[in-house]
């Protein structure tokens, strides 16, 4: 009897170290979870970025947007942080992106359109991990800069 109740104690111990170690490893990204932008434009007009655990610590992201006018687009890639172009599906202008991690709050994103770079975007986390402000840098098809813009967003799952 004292045998089972030490294997049951022993099997129970080891299944929480393994959820422990599970959910540690999901929550080291502070990026993972639903994000919303700040904006005073009336609705519809709402933008959503969804960051969720892809393979072995990479992330798949999922935007969702509506302009003023209602019309709407969804667009997704997935990044494993290491600089190399995947293809993004349903991006209006883009057909790659890569994501470098420049350091533990900001990373580099890069979207591409036949090779050629249209728009970089540093994400930077805040330290208590509720916002994300995004630097948005434009380019014309000759590669110079157009326009600079920003972004706050904030956690809200």
């Amino acid at each position: 009897m004292q045998g089972r109740q030490f294997r049951t104690q022993f099997i129970g111990a080891g299944l929480t170290c393994l959820i422990a170690g599970v959910l540690s490893a999901q929550s080291s990204n502070p990026r993972l979870g639903t994000w919303k932008m700040k904006s005073d434009a009336a609705p519809p007009a709402q933008n959503l970025m969804i960051y969720e655990s892809y393979g072995d610590g990479g992330m798949r992201v999922t935007v969702d947007n509506t302009n003023a006018n209602g019309r709407k687009t969804h667009w997704t890639y997935v990044t494993m942080f290491d600089g190399q172009d995947r293809p993004v599906e349903g991006h209006p202008t883009a057909d790659t992106t890569s994501v470098r991690k420049i350091d533990d709050r900001t990373t580099e994103i890069v979207n591409k359109k036949a090779g050629r770079v249209l728009q970089t975007i540093t994400n930077v986390i805040s330290p208590d991990g509720n916002t994300i402000d995004n630097t948005y840098k434009n380019y014309s098809e000759k590669g110079d800069l157009t326009s600079t813009t920003t972004a706050i967003y904030e956690r809200i799952r």
